[in-house]
């Protein structure tokens, strides 16, 4: 009886779990259904649905501002007028009257070199040229003395009262003593030139300043030897501060674009984005190599009135292109070439294969020449536009007319976004 009951049961439940199973392939089926359908409804309407622009489409408003155009370096500054104040004699360095960072004026005692030496050759040579001259006086007295012998024989040669050889003797002994004359002269100028010198070298024991300015460093010590007679010693520089030269390395691909009394301007750490200006004055010809980059020397000076700026401070350097000044600006991926030709026949393919070029030299496709940008209308519908372009840089563009202030220009494609299918625009925007 047991048995035969278990049996009936399972027979019962077998049928109710194959409908199970066809009930859940069943919900099964129709979910994936709906999601098919759901896919394709989203990929139709993605593709041939309509979009608003003003979401697919990244835009810049048009608003003024100045713009410039700039050839970046760095360099350092140094003052503009500065001398090496060294020494002409040698010796031991006795005393420095002055330190670094003193003001000086043209002609302040700054150092002194021990004179002993020099002054003991003074005075040797002042102690010969008095004995010279000296010397100079008795052979004059004994030249009077010869004149007179010699006159006096001649006196008697006339009345037959001496001999022909007491004359001759005394005409010899007054040219000995005029030539004797003469090199006791020529001696004594040999010594008062070297006395001269000596008075001189005893001079440069002490070291006026050539210029007025501020000692802005001190190579030699106080009691130190220097040695003079290879090259001159330095002792310390004296620089004037109130004009500036700021010394800036240019690449050999920019240095051909800079000219001679162009505008330029700088800033320096720590200066808080302060701008310092002048002209540039000078473009050496002659380059220097640093890690196989050929960089090039370009010059120009800056006041410095309130002594801010200061020797080695590092530069950044900005030479000034082209610049204007409250002007209509856009963004450079807002700028397409103007259509002509095949570009315009090709349509949308031919453009897209020139906005990679137009990208790599912006400025040299579009400074100073027309271009075609893309404006977003109030009804959110996009319109092509030529515009005259003016100055430009890597960054922005001024329009010259063509567009004004407030509208919108189409610079790229929105994050995520598509470009739209064929025939619902002539050209896709340039990314």
């Amino acid at each position: 009886m047991s048995t035969t009951t278990l049996q009936s049961g399972e027979t019962t439940r077998a049928p109710m779990a194959r409908r199970r199973k066809r009930r859940v392939r069943a919900a099964l089926a129709a979910f994936v259904l709906v999601l098919a359908a759901g896919g394709a409804y989203f990929a139709w309407s993605a593709w041939y649905g309509r979009q608003d622009p003003a979401t697919q489409y990244a835009t810049d408003v048009v608003q003024r501002g100045d713009l410039e155009d700039l050839v970046t370096a760095t360099g350092t500054l140094q003052p503009r007028d500065f001398v090496d104040v060294g020494t002409q004699v040698s010796g031991q360095l006795k005393r420095v009257h002055v330190e670094v960072g003193a003001m000086v004026k043209q002609g302040d005692l700054l150092a002194e070199i021990d004179p002993t030496v020099y002054r003991a050759r003074v005075d040797a040579d002042t102690a010969q040229l008095a004995n010279l001259r000296a010397q100079l006086a008795d052979r004059e007295a004994q030249r009077v003395l010869a004149g007179q012998q010699f006159e006096r024989q001649q006196s008697l040669a006339r009345e037959d009262a001496t001999s022909d050889e007491a004359v001759q003797t005394a005409a010899a002994a007054l040219r000995s003593a005029t030539a004797q004359i003469e090199a006791l002269r020529a001696q004594i100028r040999q010594v008062e030139s070297q006395l001269r010198g000596n008075e001189a070298n005893l001079g440069f024991t002490k070291i006026y300043a050539p210029m007025a300015g501020t000692v802005v460093s001190q190579t030699a010590k106080q009691g130190q030897t220097l040695n003079a007679n290879q090259q001159a010693p330095i002792i310390l520089r004296i620089a004037d501060l109130s004009t500036m030269t700021v010394q800036t390395q240019v690449s050999e691909a920019d240095v051909a674009k800079l000219r001679v009394g162009m505008d330029v301007y700088f800033t320096t750490l720590g200066a808080e984005g302060r701008r310092y200006y002048g002209k540039l004055r000078q473009i050496n010809p002659t380059p220097q190599t640093v890690n196989n980059v050929v960089l090039y020397d370009a010059l120009f000076d800056v006041p410095n009135p309130a002594g801010e700026l200061m020797t080695q401070m590092t530069a950044q350097v900005f030479f000034v292109l082209a610049q204007a000044k409250d002007a209509l600006l856009v963004p450079v991926s807002a700028l397409e070439p103007v259509p002509a030709g095949e570009e315009r026949g090709r349509g949308a393919a031919g453009a897209a294969a020139k906005a990679p070029a137009a990208r790599f030299d912006a400025r040299a496709r579009f400074a100073g020449k027309r271009a075609q940008v893309r404006v977003l209308g109030a009804d959110g519908k996009i319109a092509e536009r030529i515009v005259a372009v003016g100055t430009m840089n890597r960054v922005a563009a001024e329009i010259v007319s063509g567009l004004e202030p407030g509208e919108r220009v189409v610079t790229g494609l929105q994050a995520g976004g598509r470009a739209a299918p064929a025939g619902r625009m002539q050209r896709t925007p340039r990314l």
